[in-house]
Protein backbone atom coordinates (compact mmCIF):
# COMPACT_ATOMS: atom_id res chain seq x y z
CA UNK A 1 0.00 0.00 0.00
CA UNK A 2 1.44 3.33 -1.21
CA UNK A 3 1.63 6.75 0.76
CA UNK A 4 -0.99 8.21 -0.62
CA UNK A 5 -3.41 4.96 -0.09
CA UNK A 6 -2.36 4.67 3.27
CA UNK A 7 -3.34 8.61 4.14
CA UNK A 8 -6.65 7.77 2.65
CA UNK A 9 -7.40 5.03 5.10
CA UNK A 10 -6.03 7.24 7.66
CA UNK A 11 -8.65 10.00 7.61
CA UNK A 12 -11.24 7.60 6.86
CA UNK A 13 -10.59 5.97 10.55
CA UNK A 14 -9.58 9.27 12.42
CA UNK A 15 -12.97 10.87 11.24
CA UNK A 16 -15.22 7.59 11.49
CA UNK A 17 -17.13 9.00 14.43
CA UNK A 18 -18.54 12.67 12.15
CA UNK A 19 -19.11 9.55 9.25
CA UNK A 20 -20.99 7.70 11.70
CA UNK A 21 -23.05 10.55 13.26
CA UNK A 22 -23.52 11.97 9.87
CA UNK A 23 -25.26 8.60 8.73
CA UNK A 24 -27.40 8.18 12.30
CA UNK A 25 -28.52 11.90 11.58
CA UNK A 26 -29.84 11.33 8.00
CA UNK A 27 -31.18 8.23 8.86
CA UNK A 28 -33.41 10.15 11.46
CA UNK A 29 -33.79 12.85 8.87
CA UNK A 30 -35.83 10.00 6.34
CA UNK A 31 -36.59 12.40 3.88
CA UNK A 32 -38.87 11.94 1.03
CA UNK A 33 -37.74 12.11 -2.83
CA UNK A 34 -36.86 15.92 -3.84
CA UNK A 35 -37.57 16.84 -0.20
CA UNK A 36 -33.79 15.88 1.55
CA UNK A 37 -33.34 19.20 2.12
CA UNK A 38 -32.11 18.32 5.69
CA UNK A 39 -30.02 15.95 4.50
CA UNK A 40 -28.27 17.47 1.62
CA UNK A 41 -27.48 20.65 3.38
CA UNK A 42 -25.60 18.21 6.24
CA UNK A 43 -23.59 17.10 3.45
CA UNK A 44 -22.84 19.99 1.54
CA UNK A 45 -22.17 21.50 4.81
CA UNK A 46 -18.97 18.69 5.49
CA UNK A 47 -17.65 19.54 2.17
CA UNK A 48 -17.87 23.18 1.76
CA UNK A 49 -16.05 23.09 5.51
CA UNK A 50 -13.28 20.89 3.41
CA UNK A 51 -13.02 23.16 0.92
CA UNK A 52 -15.25 21.99 -2.01
CA UNK A 53 -16.91 24.42 -4.20
CA UNK A 54 -20.57 24.17 -3.87
CA UNK A 55 -23.61 24.18 -6.72
CA UNK A 56 -26.56 24.18 -5.38
CA UNK A 57 -30.19 22.97 -7.49
CA UNK A 58 -29.07 21.09 -10.63
CA UNK A 59 -31.34 20.06 -13.13
CA UNK A 60 -34.43 22.41 -11.15
CA UNK A 61 -33.91 20.60 -7.71
CA UNK A 62 -33.55 22.29 -4.79
CA UNK A 63 -31.78 19.08 -3.43
CA UNK A 64 -29.45 18.35 -6.43
CA UNK A 65 -25.61 19.33 -5.66
CA UNK A 66 -21.92 18.93 -6.90
CA UNK A 67 -19.19 20.11 -4.79
CA UNK A 68 -15.78 20.25 -6.80
CA UNK A 69 -12.15 20.14 -5.40
CA UNK A 70 -9.06 20.74 -8.04
CA UNK A 71 -8.67 22.26 -11.67
CA UNK A 72 -7.09 19.53 -13.42
CA UNK A 73 -7.73 16.05 -15.71
CA UNK A 74 -8.68 13.39 -15.06
CA UNK A 75 -11.75 14.64 -13.45
CA UNK A 76 -13.29 11.70 -11.12
CA UNK A 77 -16.97 11.74 -10.23
CA UNK A 78 -18.61 9.88 -6.51
CA UNK A 79 -22.35 9.60 -6.80
CA UNK A 80 -24.47 9.98 -3.70
CA UNK A 81 -27.70 9.41 -2.41
CA UNK A 82 -29.71 10.32 0.27
CA UNK A 83 -33.83 9.90 -0.17
CA UNK A 84 -35.89 7.37 2.22
CA UNK A 85 -39.02 5.52 1.21
CA UNK A 86 -42.48 5.58 2.78
CA UNK A 87 -43.89 3.37 5.29
CA UNK A 88 -40.63 1.95 5.86
CA UNK A 89 -40.12 4.29 9.50
CA UNK A 90 -38.38 2.05 11.75
CA UNK A 91 -36.89 1.76 14.98
CA UNK A 92 -32.80 -0.15 15.46
CA UNK A 93 -34.93 -3.14 16.94
CA UNK A 94 -35.61 -6.84 16.15
CA UNK A 95 -39.22 -6.62 15.58
CA UNK A 96 -41.34 -4.29 13.45
CA UNK A 97 -41.51 -1.02 15.38
CA UNK A 98 -41.87 1.82 13.45
CA UNK A 99 -40.20 5.71 14.70
CA UNK A 100 -43.48 7.14 13.44
CA UNK A 101 -46.48 5.40 11.68
CA UNK A 102 -46.57 4.95 8.03
CA UNK A 103 -43.43 7.61 7.97
CA UNK A 104 -40.50 7.19 6.01
CA UNK A 105 -37.32 5.02 6.09
CA UNK A 106 -34.08 4.08 4.81
CA UNK A 107 -35.28 0.88 3.73
CA UNK A 108 -32.58 0.90 0.95
CA UNK A 109 -29.79 2.34 2.82
CA UNK A 110 -29.27 5.66 1.37
CA UNK A 111 -28.05 7.34 4.62
CA UNK A 112 -25.11 5.28 4.28
CA UNK A 113 -24.86 5.68 0.99
CA UNK A 114 -23.80 9.66 0.40
CA UNK A 115 -21.63 9.64 3.64
CA UNK A 116 -19.12 7.31 2.68
CA UNK A 117 -18.94 9.29 -0.63
CA UNK A 118 -17.87 12.30 1.16
CA UNK A 119 -16.10 10.35 3.02
CA UNK A 120 -14.25 9.07 0.04
CA UNK A 121 -13.36 12.34 -1.54
CA UNK A 122 -12.61 14.19 1.18
CA UNK A 123 -10.17 11.87 2.05
CA UNK A 124 -8.81 11.66 -1.38
CA UNK A 125 -8.38 14.85 -1.36
CA UNK A 126 -6.06 15.49 1.68
CA UNK A 127 -4.09 12.80 0.49
CA UNK A 128 -3.66 14.37 -3.04
CA UNK A 129 -2.81 17.67 -1.11
CA UNK A 130 -0.28 16.25 0.72
CA UNK A 131 1.57 14.88 -1.99
CA UNK A 132 0.67 17.50 -4.96
CA UNK A 133 -1.20 15.24 -6.99
CA UNK A 134 -2.86 16.72 -10.08
CA UNK A 135 -6.87 15.97 -10.49
CA UNK A 136 -10.19 16.72 -10.36
CA UNK A 137 -13.06 15.24 -7.83
CA UNK A 138 -16.60 15.59 -7.91
CA UNK A 139 -19.09 14.75 -5.39
CA UNK A 140 -22.25 14.45 -6.79
CA UNK A 141 -25.36 15.00 -4.57
CA UNK A 142 -28.19 13.11 -6.25
CA UNK A 143 -31.86 12.98 -5.16
CA UNK A 144 -35.22 11.19 -5.61
CA UNK A 145 -33.54 7.86 -6.74
CA UNK A 146 -36.12 5.85 -5.72
CA UNK A 147 -38.17 7.58 -7.73
CA UNK A 148 -35.62 6.87 -10.57
CA UNK A 149 -35.97 11.20 -10.94
CA UNK A 150 -32.51 12.76 -10.06
CA UNK A 151 -29.43 11.11 -12.40
CA UNK A 152 -32.08 10.98 -15.36
CA UNK A 153 -32.90 14.56 -14.70
CA UNK A 154 -29.58 15.66 -14.20
CA UNK A 155 -28.41 13.55 -17.39
CA UNK A 156 -31.01 14.95 -19.52
CA UNK A 157 -29.04 18.71 -18.32
CA UNK A 158 -25.73 17.54 -18.94
CA UNK A 159 -24.88 18.01 -15.13
CA UNK A 160 -21.54 15.05 -15.52
CA UNK A 161 -20.71 16.10 -19.18
CA UNK A 162 -17.12 17.62 -18.10
CA UNK A 163 -16.79 14.03 -16.08
CA UNK A 164 -14.43 11.72 -16.77
CA UNK A 165 -15.59 8.56 -14.67
CA UNK A 166 -18.12 8.18 -11.67
CA UNK A 167 -17.66 5.63 -9.36
CA UNK A 168 -20.58 4.45 -6.61
CA UNK A 169 -21.60 2.27 -4.53
CA UNK A 170 -24.87 0.77 -2.44
CA UNK A 171 -25.74 -1.17 0.73
CA UNK A 172 -26.28 -4.76 0.40
CA UNK A 173 -25.83 -8.32 2.34
CA UNK A 174 -22.26 -8.83 0.83
CA UNK A 175 -19.28 -7.59 -0.23
CA UNK A 176 -18.11 -7.76 -3.89
CA UNK A 177 -18.53 -5.81 -7.08
CA UNK A 178 -22.01 -4.90 -8.80
CA UNK A 179 -21.59 -6.11 -12.08
CA UNK A 180 -24.77 -7.22 -13.58
CA UNK A 181 -27.38 -4.93 -15.07
CA UNK A 182 -30.59 -3.64 -14.00
CA UNK A 183 -33.90 -3.45 -15.75
CA UNK A 184 -35.20 -0.35 -18.07
CA UNK A 185 -38.25 1.51 -16.89
CA UNK A 186 -40.92 3.62 -17.45
CA UNK A 187 -43.03 5.57 -14.81
CA UNK A 188 -45.92 6.98 -16.18
CA UNK A 189 -49.50 8.09 -14.78
CA UNK A 190 -52.81 8.10 -16.67
CA UNK A 191 -55.69 10.51 -15.51
CA UNK A 192 -58.90 10.07 -16.86
CA UNK A 193 -61.61 12.77 -16.61
CA UNK A 194 -65.51 11.65 -16.73
CA UNK A 195 -68.36 13.53 -15.77
CA UNK A 196 -70.09 13.12 -12.43
CA UNK A 197 -73.47 12.41 -11.69
CA UNK A 198 -75.95 10.78 -8.74
CA UNK A 199 -74.64 7.55 -9.31
CA UNK A 200 -78.35 6.24 -8.79
CA UNK A 201 -81.21 8.58 -9.61
CA UNK A 202 -79.50 9.60 -12.98
CA UNK A 203 -76.39 7.86 -13.83
CA UNK A 204 -76.59 7.94 -17.58
CA UNK A 205 -76.03 11.56 -17.51
CA UNK A 206 -72.34 10.66 -16.06
CA UNK A 207 -69.38 9.48 -17.66
CA UNK A 208 -67.02 7.32 -14.72
CA UNK A 209 -63.29 8.05 -15.17
CA UNK A 210 -63.11 5.22 -12.60
CA UNK A 211 -64.65 3.00 -15.00
CA UNK A 212 -62.07 4.24 -17.48
CA UNK A 213 -59.02 3.85 -15.28
CA UNK A 214 -60.63 0.00 -14.23
CA UNK A 215 -60.71 -1.17 -18.01
CA UNK A 216 -57.45 0.42 -18.45
CA UNK A 217 -56.13 -2.02 -15.99
CA UNK A 218 -58.53 -4.43 -17.35
CA UNK A 219 -56.23 -3.99 -20.94
CA UNK A 220 -53.31 -3.77 -19.24
CA UNK A 221 -54.03 -7.25 -17.63
CA UNK A 222 -54.48 -9.29 -21.04
CA UNK A 223 -51.53 -7.05 -22.51
CA UNK A 224 -49.17 -8.94 -20.03
CA UNK A 225 -49.77 -12.38 -22.32
CA UNK A 226 -48.68 -10.83 -25.19
CA UNK A 227 -45.08 -8.78 -23.60
CA UNK A 228 -41.77 -10.29 -23.49
CA UNK A 229 -41.35 -12.54 -20.64
CA UNK A 230 -38.81 -10.70 -18.89
CA UNK A 231 -40.68 -7.33 -19.12
CA UNK A 232 -42.97 -6.23 -16.01
CA UNK A 233 -45.76 -4.01 -15.19
CA UNK A 234 -46.84 -2.89 -12.23
CA UNK A 235 -50.08 -0.60 -11.09
CA UNK A 236 -51.96 1.43 -8.59
CA UNK A 237 -54.53 3.05 -8.39
CA UNK A 238 -53.98 6.91 -6.54
CA UNK A 239 -57.51 8.35 -7.21
CA UNK A 240 -61.00 6.65 -7.80
CA UNK A 241 -63.29 8.46 -6.77
CA UNK A 242 -64.81 9.95 -3.44
CA UNK A 243 -67.85 8.88 -2.74
CA UNK A 244 -70.03 5.66 -4.09
CA UNK A 245 -73.16 7.53 -4.98
CA UNK A 246 -71.52 10.17 -7.10
CA UNK A 247 -70.29 9.15 -10.66
CA UNK A 248 -66.22 9.75 -10.04
CA UNK A 249 -65.31 12.86 -12.83
CA UNK A 250 -61.28 12.16 -12.11
CA UNK A 251 -59.63 8.88 -11.54
CA UNK A 252 -55.85 7.67 -11.78
CA UNK A 253 -53.94 5.18 -12.31
CA UNK A 254 -49.73 5.02 -12.16
CA UNK A 255 -48.07 2.61 -13.80
CA UNK A 256 -43.89 1.27 -13.78
CA UNK A 257 -43.52 -0.27 -17.63
CA UNK A 258 -39.81 -2.62 -17.07
CA UNK A 259 -38.41 -4.76 -19.49
CA UNK A 260 -34.22 -5.72 -19.79
CA UNK A 261 -33.39 -3.25 -22.22
CA UNK A 262 -35.01 0.65 -23.63
CA UNK A 263 -36.09 -0.49 -27.15
CA UNK A 264 -38.34 -3.31 -24.95
CA UNK A 265 -40.14 -0.35 -22.59
CA UNK A 266 -40.50 1.88 -25.57
CA UNK A 267 -42.39 -0.97 -27.45
CA UNK A 268 -44.82 -1.67 -24.68
CA UNK A 269 -45.22 1.85 -23.61
CA UNK A 270 -46.40 2.47 -26.78
CA UNK A 271 -49.47 -0.45 -26.46
CA UNK A 272 -50.17 0.77 -22.79
CA UNK A 273 -50.80 4.32 -24.58
CA UNK A 274 -53.06 2.52 -27.01
CA UNK A 275 -55.19 0.63 -24.24
CA UNK A 276 -55.77 4.12 -22.53
CA UNK A 277 -56.98 5.63 -25.72
CA UNK A 278 -59.59 2.33 -26.08
CA UNK A 279 -60.53 2.57 -22.30
CA UNK A 280 -61.24 6.58 -23.64
CA UNK A 281 -63.68 5.08 -26.47
CA UNK A 282 -65.36 2.55 -24.44
CA UNK A 283 -66.29 4.97 -21.38
CA UNK A 284 -66.28 8.22 -23.41
CA UNK A 285 -64.09 9.86 -21.08
CA UNK A 286 -60.80 11.77 -21.94
CA UNK A 287 -57.33 11.26 -20.63
CA UNK A 288 -53.86 13.14 -19.89
CA UNK A 289 -50.60 11.30 -19.72
CA UNK A 290 -47.95 11.83 -17.37
CA UNK A 291 -44.48 10.21 -18.25
CA UNK A 292 -42.89 11.23 -14.93
CA UNK A 293 -39.45 9.71 -15.24
CA UNK A 294 -37.60 6.88 -17.78
CA UNK A 295 -34.36 5.14 -17.22
CA UNK A 296 -32.19 2.52 -19.01
CA UNK A 297 -30.92 -0.50 -18.29
CA UNK A 298 -27.12 -0.49 -16.78
CA UNK A 299 -24.05 -0.76 -18.45
CA UNK A 300 -21.14 -1.92 -15.94
CA UNK A 301 -17.67 -0.59 -16.84
CA UNK A 302 -15.26 -3.69 -15.99
CA UNK A 303 -12.36 -1.54 -16.06
CA UNK A 304 -13.74 0.85 -13.52
CA UNK A 305 -15.66 -2.25 -11.58
CA UNK A 306 -11.68 -4.03 -11.49
CA UNK A 307 -10.44 -0.64 -9.97
CA UNK A 308 -13.27 -0.74 -7.80
CA UNK A 309 -12.75 -4.71 -6.45
CA UNK A 310 -8.67 -3.73 -6.04
CA UNK A 311 -9.48 -1.42 -3.90
CA UNK A 312 -12.27 -3.39 -1.49
CA UNK A 313 -10.35 -6.11 -1.39
CA UNK A 314 -7.21 -4.30 0.10
CA UNK A 315 -9.59 -2.80 2.43
CA UNK A 316 -10.91 -6.08 3.86
CA UNK A 317 -14.69 -6.38 4.96
CA UNK A 318 -16.67 -4.61 7.94
CA UNK A 319 -15.23 -5.78 11.21
CA UNK A 320 -18.56 -6.73 13.22
CA UNK A 321 -18.18 -6.93 16.64
CA UNK A 322 -20.61 -9.20 19.46
CA UNK A 323 -23.39 -6.48 19.28
CA UNK A 324 -23.47 -6.13 15.38
CA UNK A 325 -23.91 -10.40 14.86
CA UNK A 326 -26.63 -10.12 17.75
CA UNK A 327 -28.88 -7.80 16.47
CA UNK A 328 -28.09 -9.61 12.56
CA UNK A 329 -29.37 -12.37 14.61
CA UNK A 330 -32.26 -10.64 16.28
CA UNK A 331 -33.14 -9.56 12.58
CA UNK A 332 -32.70 -13.26 10.65
CA UNK A 333 -35.16 -14.46 12.96
CA UNK A 334 -37.83 -12.10 12.58
CA UNK A 335 -38.51 -13.61 8.55
CA UNK A 336 -40.40 -16.09 7.40
CA UNK A 337 -38.94 -19.40 6.31
CA UNK A 338 -37.70 -19.52 3.15
CA UNK A 339 -36.58 -15.28 2.91
CA UNK A 340 -33.00 -15.49 2.87
CA UNK A 341 -32.49 -18.40 0.76
CA UNK A 342 -35.04 -16.54 -2.14
CA UNK A 343 -32.98 -13.41 -1.57
CA UNK A 344 -29.43 -14.95 -2.28
CA UNK A 345 -30.59 -17.24 -5.38
CA UNK A 346 -32.38 -14.08 -6.76
CA UNK A 347 -29.08 -12.10 -7.12
CA UNK A 348 -27.27 -14.65 -8.48
CA UNK A 349 -24.91 -15.21 -4.97
CA UNK A 350 -23.74 -18.33 -3.95
CA UNK A 351 -26.26 -20.70 -1.60
CA UNK A 352 -23.77 -20.96 1.08
CA UNK A 353 -23.87 -17.37 2.17
CA UNK A 354 -26.91 -18.18 4.36
CA UNK A 355 -24.74 -19.98 6.37
CA UNK A 356 -23.70 -17.66 7.97
CA UNK A 357 -25.61 -14.01 9.41
CA UNK A 358 -23.43 -11.43 8.30
CA UNK A 359 -20.78 -11.60 5.27
CA UNK A 360 -17.34 -11.01 6.88
CA UNK A 361 -15.07 -11.76 3.81
CA UNK A 362 -14.91 -10.43 0.02
CA UNK A 363 -16.78 -12.64 -2.57
CA UNK A 364 -15.27 -12.45 -5.82
CA UNK A 365 -17.69 -10.94 -8.53
CA UNK A 366 -20.35 -13.73 -10.16
CA UNK A 367 -22.98 -11.53 -11.37
CA UNK A 368 -21.70 -10.31 -14.71
CA UNK A 369 -24.32 -10.48 -17.48
CA UNK A 370 -27.01 -11.17 -15.12
CA UNK A 371 -29.81 -8.79 -15.39
CA UNK A 372 -30.97 -7.54 -11.60
CA UNK A 373 -34.76 -7.67 -11.09
CA UNK A 374 -35.00 -3.63 -10.59
CA UNK A 375 -33.93 -0.47 -11.54
CA UNK A 376 -32.20 2.11 -11.05
CA UNK A 377 -31.00 5.66 -12.19
CA UNK A 378 -26.88 5.24 -11.94
CA UNK A 379 -27.86 2.99 -15.03
CA UNK A 380 -28.34 6.33 -17.18
CA UNK A 381 -24.98 7.30 -15.70
CA UNK A 382 -23.36 4.64 -17.18
CA UNK A 383 -24.90 5.45 -21.00
CA UNK A 384 -22.97 8.60 -20.60
CA UNK A 385 -20.02 8.55 -18.56
CA UNK A 386 -17.81 5.29 -17.81
CA UNK A 387 -19.54 4.00 -14.28
CA UNK A 388 -19.19 0.97 -11.92
CA UNK A 389 -20.56 0.01 -8.50
CA UNK A 390 -20.09 -2.34 -5.57
CA UNK A 391 -21.99 -3.48 -2.32
CA UNK A 392 -20.63 -3.71 0.93
CA UNK A 393 -22.46 -5.95 4.01
CA UNK A 394 -24.96 -3.47 5.56
CA UNK A 395 -27.35 -5.84 6.69
CA UNK A 396 -27.97 -9.30 7.61
CA UNK A 397 -27.53 -12.20 4.39
CA UNK A 398 -31.16 -12.39 2.84
CA UNK A 399 -32.42 -9.51 3.90
CA UNK A 400 -35.09 -7.98 1.55
CA UNK A 401 -34.25 -4.48 0.24
CA UNK A 402 -37.38 -1.66 1.18
CA UNK A 403 -38.03 -3.87 4.34
CA UNK A 404 -38.36 -2.63 8.16
CA UNK A 405 -35.47 -5.00 8.69
CA UNK A 406 -33.20 -3.10 6.10
CA UNK A 407 -33.98 0.30 7.97
CA UNK A 408 -33.32 -0.96 11.04
CA UNK A 409 -30.05 -2.76 10.23
CA UNK A 410 -29.00 0.56 7.95
CA UNK A 411 -29.62 2.61 11.26
CA UNK A 412 -27.50 0.26 13.53
CA UNK A 413 -23.40 -0.25 13.86
CA UNK A 414 -24.01 -3.22 11.02
CA UNK A 415 -24.65 -0.53 8.64
CA UNK A 416 -22.59 2.24 9.61
CA UNK A 417 -19.44 -0.25 9.90
CA UNK A 418 -19.79 -1.28 6.03
CA UNK A 419 -20.66 2.14 5.19
CA UNK A 420 -16.74 2.29 6.15
CA UNK A 421 -15.85 -0.27 3.78
CA UNK A 422 -17.27 1.68 1.28
CA UNK A 423 -15.54 4.86 1.98
CA UNK A 424 -12.11 3.44 2.23
CA UNK A 425 -12.73 1.40 -1.21
CA UNK A 426 -13.89 4.87 -3.07
CA UNK A 427 -11.36 6.60 -1.12
CA UNK A 428 -8.40 4.50 -2.76
CA UNK A 429 -10.26 4.31 -6.35
CA UNK A 430 -9.86 7.82 -6.99
CA UNK A 431 -6.07 7.65 -5.80
CA UNK A 432 -5.72 4.53 -8.20
CA UNK A 433 -7.75 6.64 -11.10
CA UNK A 434 -5.26 9.75 -10.33
CA UNK A 435 -2.04 7.94 -10.49
CA UNK A 436 -2.45 5.72 -13.44
CA UNK A 437 -4.35 7.67 -16.21
CA UNK A 438 -4.46 4.97 -18.76
CA UNK A 439 -7.05 3.84 -16.43
CA UNK A 440 -9.38 6.09 -17.21
CA UNK A 441 -8.60 6.62 -21.08
CA UNK A 442 -9.15 2.24 -21.09
CA UNK A 443 -12.47 2.61 -19.16
CA UNK A 444 -13.79 5.68 -21.95
CA UNK A 445 -12.73 3.00 -25.20
CA UNK A 446 -15.07 0.28 -23.43
CA UNK A 447 -18.01 2.65 -23.28
CA UNK A 448 -17.34 4.06 -26.49
CA UNK A 449 -17.19 0.24 -28.07
CA UNK A 450 -20.55 -0.63 -25.70
CA UNK A 451 -22.27 2.51 -27.55
CA UNK A 452 -20.98 1.30 -30.63
CA UNK A 453 -22.99 -2.03 -30.43
CA UNK A 454 -25.91 -0.96 -28.26
CA UNK A 455 -26.50 2.77 -30.39
CA UNK A 456 -26.98 5.26 -28.91
CA UNK A 457 -28.51 7.38 -25.53
CA UNK A 458 -31.67 8.99 -26.29
CA UNK A 459 -33.15 10.43 -23.38
CA UNK A 460 -36.20 9.13 -21.58
CA UNK A 461 -37.60 12.33 -20.84
CA UNK A 462 -36.58 13.96 -24.50
CA UNK A 463 -40.05 14.66 -24.51
CA UNK A 464 -40.17 16.31 -21.46
CA UNK A 465 -39.76 19.75 -20.80
CA UNK A 466 -40.37 20.53 -17.24
CA UNK A 467 -38.75 20.25 -14.07
CA UNK A 468 -38.90 17.29 -11.59
CA UNK A 469 -40.39 20.05 -9.61
CA UNK A 470 -43.12 22.19 -11.19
Amino acid sequence: MNKNEKLVLDWIDHNKSELFNATKLIWDYAEPPLQEEQSSKLLVDILKKEGFKIEMGLAGMPTAFVATWGSEKPVIGILGEYDALPGLSQKTVGKKEPVEENGYGHGCGHNLLGVAGVGAVVAAKKAMETSNLKGTIKFYGCPAEETMIGKVFMVRDQVFKDTDVCLTWHPGAHNSLWGSSTLAMNSVKFTFYGKSSHAATNPESGRSALKAVQLMETGVQYLREHIIDAAKIHSTITHGGDEPNVVPEKAQIWYYIRAPYRKDVEEIYERVLNVAKGANLMTDTEHEVDLITGCYHMLPNKVLGQVLFNSLKKVGPPAFDTKDKKFAEELVDSFKPGTREMVVRLTGAPGELVDTNLHDSILEPFDEGRILQGSTDVADVSWNIPTAQFNTACVPTGTPVHTWQFTASVGSGIGQKGMLVAAKTLGLSIIELMQNHYLVDLAKEELDKEILNAGPYESPLHNVTSSPIS
